[in-house]
């Protein structure tokens, strides 16, 4: 069990030693356009299913809550916390359909549109990533090593080195911990 547990830190150390070799610039772009977003007025939209899902309510909690410092709540919403709006547009729609559903009503050219999806498959993160793109919102993608479907659909896209689920999502929270306290930092500056 010992060298299991050394076996999987290795590797997560691994694949975070390749994030900071190979995705610096899309972090710096990130952070960039978050921060110009947020003091254009516009907000910050992040969805996902199942870890993404946790993953995007929680870099939504950090801007809106705090991070590190004391400062005022920064506009950011994720669409998997309304069960009504995910069950009624799944029944009356389709499952394809929750997140599209929400950013037709809820985003504005301005805004920014986070799909998180581990694998890039998953096909109602494509097509909110659709409708974000076809409503004007800057679209950001936060996938692992095979998730072109999703970069396609994004103006920046962080494909996490890895093709291992726990991997990818590990990359997704650091990345995202990261954006939330850079933003936060430029913004009280």
């Amino acid at each position: 069990m010992e060298n299991e547990i050394r076996e999987i830190i290795q590797e997560a150390a691994r694949i975070k030693e390749r994030v900071l070799q190979e995705n610096i610039d899309e972090i710096k772009h990130l952070v960039n356009e978050f921060v110009k977003t947020i003091k254009g007025g516009g907000k910050i939209i992040l969805f996902g299913n199942g870890g993404s899902a946790a993953d995007a309510q929680h870099i939504a909690c950090e801007l809106v809550g705090r991070f590190k410092m004391e400062r005022k709540g920064l506009p950011a919403i994720a669409l998997t916390t309304n069960t009504s709006v995910l069950t009624s547009v799944a029944n009356d729609y389709n499952f394809a359909h929750i997140f599209s559903r929400q950013l037709e009503a809820l985003g504005n050219k301005g805004d920014i549109a986070v799909g998180i999806s581990t694998s890039g498959k998953a096909e109602n993160v494509i097509e909110g990533l659709k409708k974000a793109r076809e409503l004007g919102l800057t679209t950001v993608a936060f996938t692992g090593e095979a998730g072109d479907n999703l970069k396609k659909l994004s103006d920046i896209c962080l494909q996490a080195p890895s093709r291992e689920t726990p991997r990818i999502q590990e990359v997704h929270i650091l990345v995202g911990h990261i954006i939330c306290g850079l933003v936060e930092k430029e913004l009280m500056l």
